[in-house]
């Protein structure tokens, strides 16, 4: 009895693979190969990213190819940008949306809120793992940061740009590209916040700046690089302890103008004029970039002081561009009211400074704001 069970057994499921393999599907199981079949399965399981381009210098292009600094930036749209790196589809699934078509150093406040909310948008989408922006190099690292403060996920962000145009001998452009397609797609970069991802190094966003403007090592951090790139896998050395994306305050979603902030550049027998005139033309706060350890000549203290008297926050900085300005060490920040920007650059100070007033901030809550961010 048990025999004939088993025959009848091995008979309906003989019947049974018979039927499947006459089946269109099953004909095409069996044509498919195995190299066929392990390729679906490897595009399945790569991540998705997305590419918002915003023009730049990697989407530049020169006269010739020994046109390395000379060229016109965002010339070359985001579906050709992609197609010309075929090497992304080994790396991930990768789509482009083109946002904007400028140079970095024309974005606008208006720029960072649209590209932010875009940003915002897709990081909520649960079929995309991780977003690449690219971006001129000029603002750059200011896009980066107010992403980092401003945008809720805890999916990677890699803002790219490149040194050279693409038409250039030793163009830089392409493998930065690919390396921060690469990260934005690596689960080990999960939680760590925006990064700039340019020659092989992976900074975080609110350290790094752009130090050189002809040369592909052109951003770094004082504080030292997060890790490294290195043909296509991550090397961490290092995370980022001050608050950024979901540990912020601050949320995209929930902003839709900036107030007006300005920079007040100190030098040799600087003289109050910009002062003067940014708190007439109605400035909500002005970051004082001052020499040093954010020193403040003599003739622009009082000004500043009745700037503050008006209701305007006074933020000192330093044009220098390593170190950290120290709290009533050159002024008596705590008699005047005013608020140090800690190791933030000026530009970046702005930043922040335009986000915390978004809340209502006063200076000792934007003051403990510096520390934190």
């Amino acid at each position: 009895m048990q025999k004939q069970a088993f025959r009848q057994t091995l008979l309906a499921a003989t019947i049974a693979v018979l039927g499947v393999l006459s089946s269109p599907g099953a004909a095409l199981a069996q044509d498919a190969s195995p190299a066929a079949m392990q390729a679906a399965k490897a595009q399945v399981a790569k991540p998705n990213v997305v590419v918002l381009a915003t023009g730049g210098t990697i989407a530049g292009a020169g006269a010739s190819t020994v046109n390395s600094a000379t060229y016109t930036a965002a010339k070359v749209p985001v579906d050709k940008l992609l197609a010309g790196l075929p090497e992304l589809a080994n790396v991930a699934n990768v789509r482009g949306e083109q946002v904007f078509q400028i140079a970095s150093e024309s974005f606008t406040n208006d720029n960072l809120l649209t590209l932010a909310k875009r940003v915002s948008q897709l990081a909520k989408q649960p079929d995309v793992d991780g977003i690449v922006i690219t971006h001129g190099t000029d603002t750059l690292a200011e896009t980066a940061y107010f992403l980092s403060l401003t945008v809720h996920t805890d999916k990677p962000i890699a803002v790219v740009g490149s040194m050279r145009p693409g038409t250039a001998l030793s163009a830089d452009g392409a493998l930065n590209l690919l390396n921060a397609v690469s990260v934005a797609g690596s689960k080990d970069a999960r939680g760590k916040g925006v990064f700039v991802t340019m020659n092989d190094e992976i900074n975080t966003a609110r350290d790094v700046n752009k130090d050189i403007n002809i040369q592909t090592s052109a951003f770094h951090s004082q504080w030292g690089p997060l890790g490294m790139v290195v043909e296509g896998k991550n090397y961490w050395f290092r995370a980022p302890v001050k608050r950024h994306t979901m540990n912020s305050e601050f949320n995209i979603d929930n902003i839709d103008k900036l107030p007006q902030v300005d920079i007040v550049y100190a030098y040799g027998n600087v003289q109050p004029t910009a002062v003067n005139a940014l708190v007439s033309s109605g400035a909500k706060a002005i970051v004082h970039a001052g020499t040093g350890n954010g020193s403040v000549a003599d003739r622009m203290v009082k000004p500043l002081q009745d700037a503050r008297a008006k209701g305007v926050i006074i933020v000192r900085s330093s044009r220098v561009p390593y170190g950290f300005v120290l709290r009533n060490a050159e002024q008596p920040d705590d008699k005047y009211d005013w608020v140090v920007a800690h190791d933030m650059r000026p530009e970046k100070a702005r930043l922040l400074t335009m986000l915390a007033l978004t809340k209502g901030a006063n200076t000792a809550e934007l003051q403990r704001m510096f520390w934190e961010y």
